[in-house]
């Protein structure tokens, strides 16, 4: 490839200094592996939002997770019965369920006239306790506890609601509610837990005659940050990730934005027939965009382009962005937000090419819908930019495997043929395109054979495996160097690609934070194709259970890139090439391949346009201390270096809530030494001042 991409420093340099009492006792040999690193080639400069996260509505990532509700169906989308199976069935994790208390056939289901959704349980009186409960709830002692409920009665029944945490009488506390009315009516409450449990329940229980009904419960921990877990929050401030996509994913094509705005209480639940689940829509725009202020992150909305439409993609940009005086900005405001978001990022559409997604149609129908979304989305804000659902020649050809729908076509994908996505994106919307989006998510266990024109089942190893992404990230890169030839307009404007999900890591423990670390290494080198990326997911930043949360080795390794890491690549060469791997180009790896020519060691040298300092990233994959020979070409380094370092007792060490100190980032200052030696699986950054 040519121009900016300085060969995006098609190899990297790196420094090393060990921080295992064994490495330093190795006998000093004469390093086989030399980098060079060529300070006067800087190259375009890397975009903060590469160190992007990528979030959905899926699984427990904001329901049982980043948001703070503790209780499953708070707004009952199923019946509360004793049964042992769900209908329609949930794919969520952590789904707990309401039961009733006293006989079944006291707790019906109001279809009729439900408070929210299709449904809401009506419980008759009489003798004995009747009533609902969810057990499974997770309890620290001492610690307070929020929550409401929706309630109505004809009969003025007296409603109790107790948070129980034991079997003994005082095991509990209980909250009363007298005159219920035959209108709903939000009741509040306030408990502390009495001991530390991880079976505790939530009652509802009704006295008097009659019945009464129950709209919503909700409950979170008390000291709940605008509806998110504080410590989850914490964690995730103190990474410092620029830009969070939203609500992104397969759920996006069937959503609805409008189930997500307003009191929560009343916003529907929603069966999702993408990952066959129920969402609950508590969290929704503004919740979303409030999150992003907490953590001090860009937002970047999609909207639906699946069984979502134009129309309503202009009525969300009109909530978000429009004034007071806008029907959209109108609403946003009754809703409690009365300044305008001013969100400038939107995806339109997620995975539009998959046959696997909800409203997918042929590229050309695509194209035309592209365009639609676009017009609309402008008119109502025109200095919005705006980022297309792309899927690059090798994303393409990557999802012609064995069991994908079989398609009339070779592979690689012809460019700006009829399977080109990309290309045809680029070729027929290029008005309505700022960025482009990519995906990648390797075959893991295939490669694509061009002499046999078939998948062949292959069992990568370790050092092979954790540059899969890596490779595909060149191959996008050069696939939109391509672009560039043939599409007129395309090389003029630049469209960047965002690659807003992506997945790196490879094996267990620390050994997918080098495969992370190694994927990212491939985005700074072509910075000029890669603006944003999204790690899929957020959720890896971090280990969580009900009432504890810690950072995770990846989590740490995006905390020192963000923080440390310089903004101009450099140049960089090396006698060390990497390993060729099996597959085609433009189906599953690049012309040549990925890393720094410096095996089996992946050196990234950056420089901070700010002060000037150098930072030299070295990842260690292999299961032994690595030596190599640095050079600085262009000027002399300081005779102090200081190192920043991720390196574990064993690659496959990770935090835990019980040992959450397992892995942590190590900083320290080394005298200048022209061999550098860096520990066994370890990502280490060296900073240097340059005289």
């Amino acid at each position: 490839m040519k121009r900016k991409l300085l060969l995006y420093f098609l190899t990297v340099l790196t420094v090393g200094l060990v921080f295992s009492p064994s490495a330093f006792a190795a006998k000093e040999t004469v390093p086989k592996i030399e980098a060079t690193i060529h300070l006067d080639q800087e190259g375009y400069p890397i975009h903060p939002f590469v160190h992007g996260m990528f979030t959905e509505l899926l699984g427990n990532m904001f329901e049982n997770g980043i948001w703070a509700e503790m209780l499953s169906d708070r707004k009952f989308f199923y019946p509360v019965n004793n049964s042992e199976t769900l209908e329609p069935r949930n794919s969520k994790r952590h789904q707990l369920r309401w039961r009733p208390i006293g006989p079944e056939s006291s707790v019906t289901m109001d279809k009729e006239n439900p408070y929210v959704g299709k449904q809401s349980p009506v419980v008759s009186l009489g003798s004995g306790r009747n009533g609902i409960r969810q057990a499974g709830l997770w309890l620290e002692k001492g610690r307070g506890y929020t929550g409401r409920v929706v309630l109505r009665s004809e009969s003025g029944a007296k409603v109790s609601v107790s948070l129980v945490w034991g079997n003994g009488a005082n095991d509990r506390q209980t909250i009363v509610f007298d005159g219920l009315t035959k209108n709903y009516k939000k009741y509040y409450f306030n408990f502390t837990a009495g001991a530390d449990v991880k079976d505790a329940a939530l009652e509802i229980v009704g006295e008097g005659s009659g019945s009464f009904e129950i709209g919503a419960v909700s409950l979170m921990p008390a000291d709940n940050m605008e509806g998110f877990r504080a410590d989850l929050v914490a964690i995730l401030r103190e990474i410092g990730s620029p830009i969070y996509r939203w609500p992104g994913g397969n759920f996006l094509s069937g959503y609805e934005w409008r189930d997500g705005i307003g009191d929560p209480d009343q916003r529907p639940p929603r069966y999702d027939y993408a990952w066959n689940t129920v969402e609950s829509n508590d969290m929704g725009t503004d919740e979303y965009l409030t999150w992003c202020k907490l953590l001090g992150s860009v937002p970047y909305l999609v909207v639906s382009t699946g069984f979502g439409d134009a129309y309503s993609a202009g009525q969300w940009v009109e909530y978000v962005n429009g004034s007071e005086n806008t029907p959209m900005g109108k609403l946003r405001a009754k809703n409690g937000h009365p300044a305008p978001y001013g969100v400038i990022y939107w995806g339109v559409g997620n995975e539009g090419y998959g046959e696997w997604q909800l409203g997918h149609m042929s590229p050309e129908h695509y194209v035309l819908k592209h365009n639609y979304f676009g017009e609309e989305m402008l008119k109502k804000d025109p200095s919005i930019k705006l980022i297309a659902s792309g899927a690059s020649v090798p994303e393409q050809s990557s999802q012609y495997r064995n069991y994908r729908k079989p398609y009339q076509t070779e592979l690689p994908v012809p460019f700006l043929g009829d399977f080109d996505w990309t290309g045809q994106l680029l070729k027929g919307s290029l008005e309505y395109i700022d960025y482009v989006s990519e995906h990648i998510y390797p075959n893991a266990g295939a490669y694509f054979d061009d002499a046999t024109d078939t998948w062949i089942p292959y069992q990568f190893d370790f050092l092979e495996s954790i540059r899969l992404a890596a490779n595909r990230v060149k191959n996008s890169a050069e696939s939109m160097d391509k672009y560039e030839e043939m599409i007129p307009g395309v090389k003029e404007k630049h469209t960047p690609y965002w690659i807003d999900e992506w997945a790196g890591g490879r094996g267990r423990g620390f050994q997918s934070t080098i495969g992370v670390a190694i994927t990212l290494h491939e985005m700074y080198r072509y910075s000029y194709y890669v603006m944003m990326a999204g790690i899929t997911s957020v959720g890896s930043l971090y280990t969580y259970d009900d009432n504890k949360a810690t950072i995770s080795s990846t989590g740490l390794l995006f905390k020192l890139f963000i923080e440390h890491l310089g903004d101009l690549p450099l140049g960089l060469t090396g006698n060390s090439p990497q390993k060729a791997m099996k597959g085609t180009p433009f189906v599953d790896i690049p012309l040549e391949p990925s890393g720094s020519a410096t095996y089996p060691l992946d050196i990234m040298a950056t420089k901070n346009s700010k002060n000037g300092k150098v930072m030299v990233s070295v990842v260690n994959p292999t299961e032994e201390p690595q030596t190599f020979a640095l050079k600085f070409d262009g000027g002399k380094p300081d005779s102090k270096v200081t190192v920043y370092a991720l390196a574990p007792a064993e690659s496959t060490d990770s935090n835990t809530l019980d040992n959450p100190d397992v892995i942590r980032l190590q900083t320290r200052t080394e005298k200048l030494n022209a061999n550098v030696t860096v520990p066994a699986h370890s990502v280490i950054l060296y900073e240097y001042s340059i005289k």
